[in-house]
C-alpha cells in the first residue's frame, strides 16, 4: 500500500471535489462529485447524527447509485448545502430518471460549528449558495485545512479542517478518505504535537512526528463540548466494483480509522459517520479476499486524512482554538 499521486481522495478515478468556504462565516460546504452516478453507502456510529438522504442508502432501497455527497458546516441549516448541489446537478441534467423528470440524488451529512466565532446572524440561509459554489469549483486538485466544511472546524484542543488521503493496494484498486474533523476528543496526544494516527503515516504528510516516548493511554477524557456540538464526517471511496452492502461494510470498516485517529470518538456529543463510495470502474480481482482489503484500506486512509486536516489547518485572526501549525509548526 502507497499513496496515490495526490493522495487525495480524487486519486480514486471518475471522483471531483469542491470546496466554498466564507471566512466570516467560519463555515464552508464540501462536495464529493461523481463524473458518473456511483454505489453509495453509510454507517453512523456517533450518537447525534445530522444528515439528509442516507435512508435510501440502504441496499433493500429503489435508488442503488447518487450523483453527489456533501459534508457541510452549519449544524441542520447546512442540510440546505445539498439543495444547492442538487439545483447544479439539475440544470446540468444530471439526476436520477422518473419518466422524463431527473432527479439528482445527494446524501449529505453535517457538522456542528455555529459557536465558532463567526458571523451568523444571516437572514438567508447561506448553505444552498455554497453548496452550489462548492459543486461549480469540483476538481481532482483540491485544497486541505481550513477550506469547505472544515472552514470552522474545532477538536478538544486544536483547529479541525478537511482532510483526505489516497492509498494505491497491490491488487491494482485504488482507496482514498475525505473527512471534515470537528471532533469532540483530541487528534494529537496529550500536550504535544504528535498525533494518534502516527502508526499509520505515509511519509512525513503529517509531519513524520511519529508517537511520544511515553504518554498516557488510557487518561480519562473531559467534554470540552456539549451534546450535539461536536461531529467528524467522512467518505472513503474505491474504483472498485461494489454492491451497496459491500461499500457499507467498507464503511463500517472506515470507522475503525476514526477510532484510530481521535480519542475518544463515537461519542453521544458527536454525530460521526462514514460515507462510502464506489465508482464501478475495475472488477475485484479476488471476490473473496479484496472487501477485506478495502475496508483496512479505508480504515488507514480515513485515520490517515483525519491527522491532516489538523495538520494542515491555518491559523486566522479571531481563532478560538489555535491552528496546529500555530502552536507546534
Amino acid at each position: 500500500m502507497r499513496p496515490g499521486p495526490r493522495n487525495l481522495i480524487t486519486d480514486v478515478v471518475g471522483l471531483l471535489v469542491g470546496n466554498a468556504e466564507d471566512h466570516g462565516l467560519r463555515s464552508g460546504a464540501t462536495v464529493l462529485l461523481g463524473q458518473a452516478p456511483f454505489v453509495a453507502a453509510v454507517q453512523v456510529m456517533g450518537g447525534a447524527p445530522g444528515t439528509r438522504e442516507t435512508d435510501l442508502l440502504a441496499p433493500d432501497k429503489l435508488v442503488q447509485q447518487v450523483d453527489a455527497i456533501v459534508l457541510s458546516g452549519g449544524s441542520a441549516f447546512g442540510l440546505d448545502a445539498a439543495s444547492g448541489v442538487v439545483d447544479g446537478l439539475r440544470a446540468a441534467g444530471r439526476g436520477f430518471a422518473v419518466g422524463t423528470a431527473r432527479v439528482p440524488i445527494v446524501p449529505a451529512a453535517i457538522l456542528f460549528d455555529l459557536l465558532n466565532g463567526g458571523a451568523k446572524d444571516w437572514v438567508q440561509n447561506p448553505y444552498p449558495a455554497l453548496g452550489r459554489q462548492a459543486l461549480a469549483a469540483a476538481t481532482r486538485d483540491f485544497a486541505l485545512g481550513s477550506v469547505g466544511a472544515g472552514t470552522g472546524a474545532v477538536t478538544a484542543n486544536l483547529k479541525g479542517g478537511l482532510g483526505s488521503a489516497s492509498a494505491a493496494l497491490d491488487n491494482g484498486l485504488t482507496v482514498g478518505a475525505l473527512v471534515a474533523v470537528n471532533a469532540l476528543g483530541r487528534v494529537t496526544v496529550g500536550e504535544g504535537p504528535q498525533f494518534w494516527a502516527a502508526p499509520w503515516e505515509m511519509g512525513a504528510e503529517f509531519g513524520g512526528l511519529g508517537l511520544p516516548d511515553a504518554f498516557d493511554p488510557g487518561a480519562e477524557p473531559a467534554p470540552v463540548k456539549r451534546l450535539g456540538e461536536a461531529t467528524t464526517i467522512a467518505i472513503v471511496a474505491t474504483d472498485a466494483v461494489l454492491t451497496q452492502a459491500q461499500a457499507q461494510r467498507m464503511a463500517t470498516a472506515a470507522q475503525d480509522g476514526m477510532a484510530r485517529a481521535i480519542v475518544p470518538s463515537h461519542t453521544p456529543f458527536d454525530g460521526d459517520l462514514v460515507f462510502a463510495a464506489a465508482t464501478g470502474a475495475k472488477p475485484l480481482p479476488d471476490p473473496q479476499t479484496d472487501p477485506f482489503v478495502l475496508g483496512h484500506a479505508a480504515a488507514c486512509c480515513l485515520a490517515r486524512a483525519i491527522a491532516r486536516a489538523v495538520f494542515h489547518a491555518a491559523p486566522m485572526p479571531g481563532d478560538l482554538s489555535p491552528a496546529w501549525a500555530a502552536r507546534f509548526g
